[in-house]
């Protein structure tokens, strides 16, 4: 961390419109650091994904040194400098008064002192103040011997800064999924899991997506479990955890699959719902129509976390279709007929969940994967070479058949397309208007 040329090699790495906004403070003179995730960022040589200074600067004056700066949050200190390519957010030095609502302070009094604004952060690894310009490092509680150690420890007393902000809890298992870290163990002492409940569920969403797509999932995953926050955040997840087994796979899916949202929540709920459907028979366990259920357990999570529409659909049709089944000697019919019923927007996410689904399953045979593999590869080439997938791609819609049967809206017409739509899949070139309407003429108006 402190080679020759440290600090000159540490400015490459800073943004020149964050070493202007230094210098501005610092000209005008005032004290001005870089505060937060930067300085952790790039003592441990990753990218910064925001910026933040502190200074002794009052609000108003920070204005007045930024033409284009607008309040983001006046009455917490809080200035935002906008840039072509990014923005700088620069806060006054403040201590807070007690967090009665479990997240906003309920005062907050500016201080000349960077300790005292240090003081009130969450962990010792963000309570770190780097100045670059005069080459000056503010550490007062040890956050770079705990970078060395690859510890997430708090700022004090582990209660006191959980109660203050609960979401807390969460972040410090985040941040051991992200960094790959480790938890302080009387910092995880300190954990009560039912505060969890002051915050809302799209905090706790964003925060726990943040722990999923990271690197170290398993890491923050089983922390949570460990602590008994997991159940707290989805009771859920309260039968799955009486099954050590099954969150074993649960996590190992979960670090199996590809690092995007929707795929890393799929793996993580596409199991929810194996307690409820357990059945011994003999010496073997049965789960039989766990993906229908697991499917309504994980509509109730997304929505109580408030997730968006589409991301929330795609989630869902991953759980609901996980067990499809990946027969290499699938029919082309019904194959196509698959993918009409999953949809072509979640079938590659299928594949990879089922991919990372085998990865998670102790005791695998090399022939699950072959056979995933050449099913992927036919799947594949009908993708690439045929369009006749869903009723949207057929050459006739709804109002076209209602017209030529002379039938009126309602449930009908939706068999009608259905039938229409097996046909054609037997042999896509049948997909011509002509030619559907023919074989309904044959057929008559009441195809079974």
């Amino acid at each position: 961390m402190w080679r020759p040329n440290w600090w000159r090699r540490l400015r490459r790495q800073i943004p020149e419109e964050v070493l202007f906004a230094l210098n501005r403070l610092a000209e005008a003179g005032y004290e001005a650091y870089l505060v937060g995730g930067a300085p952790r960022d790039l003592l441990l040589d990753r990218t910064p994904e925001d910026w933040d200074l502190a200074t002794d600067a009052r609000p108003e004056k920070v204005k007045t040194l930024f033409a284009n700066a607008w309040p983001l949050g006046e009455k917490f200190g809080t200035v935002r400098v906008p840039f072509d390519r990014l923005e700088v957010d620069i806060t006054t030095f403040r201590e807070e008064g007690a967090y009665s609502d479990g997240r906003r302070p309920d005062w907050v009094n500016f201080t000349p002192s960077l300790e005292a604004d240090l003081a009130r952060r969450d962990f010792t690894m963000n309570a770190i103040a780097l100045d670059p310009l005069r080459e000056k490092l503010v550490d007062p509680f040890a956050g770079v011997q705990a970078l060395k150690r690859r510890l997430v420890k708090t700022v004090g007393e582990p209660a006191v800064r959980f109660g203050e902000d609960a979401l807390r809890m969460l972040r410090f298992y985040r941040f051991q999924a992200t960094l790959g870290f480790r938890g302080d163990r009387e910092t995880e002492k300190g954990i009560t899991p039912g505060l969890i409940t002051k915050v809302s569920g799209e905090r706790i969403r964003d925060e726990l997506t943040k722990l999923l797509v990271a690197s170290f999932p398993k890491a923050g995953l089983e922390g949570m479990a460990r602590s008994g926050l997991l159940p707290a955040v989805l009771p859920e997840f309260g039968a799955v955890l009486a099954e050590p087994g099954l969150f074993r796979h649960t996590v190992a899916t979960v670090q199996a699959i590809k690092p995007a949202t929707g795929l890393r929540w799929a793996a993580f709920l596409h199991d929810l719902g194996k307690p409820r459907t357990r059945v011994v028979q003999g010496d073997r366990l049965h789960y039989y129509g766990h993906e229908k259920v697991g499917a309504e357990l994980a509509a109730a999570i997304l929505e109580r976390l408030r997730f968006p529409r589409k991301v929330a659909e795609q989630i869902l049709a991953l759980v609901r279709w996980h067990m499809f089944p990946a027969d290499p000697w699938m029919t082309d019919a019904a194959l196509r007929r698959l993918v009409a019923r999953v949809g072509k927007e979640n079938i590659k996410g299928l594949l990879e969940l089922r991919r990372a689904d085998l990865v998670g399953t102790p005791g695998v045979a090399a022939r699950a994967f072959s056979g995933l593999t050449q099913f992927a590869a036919r799947l594949e080439a009908l993708l690439a070479g045929e369009t006749v997938l869903s009723l949207r791609d057929l050459a006739v819609n709804g109002h076209e058949v209602m017209e030529f049967l002379g039938i009126q809206p309602g449930p009908r017409v939706g068999e009608v397309l259905q039938e229409i739509f097996h046909w054609v899949t037997e042999d896509p070139a049948r997909n011509r208007k002509e030619l559907i309407l023919e074989y309904l003429a044959t057929r008559g108006n009441n195809p079974d």
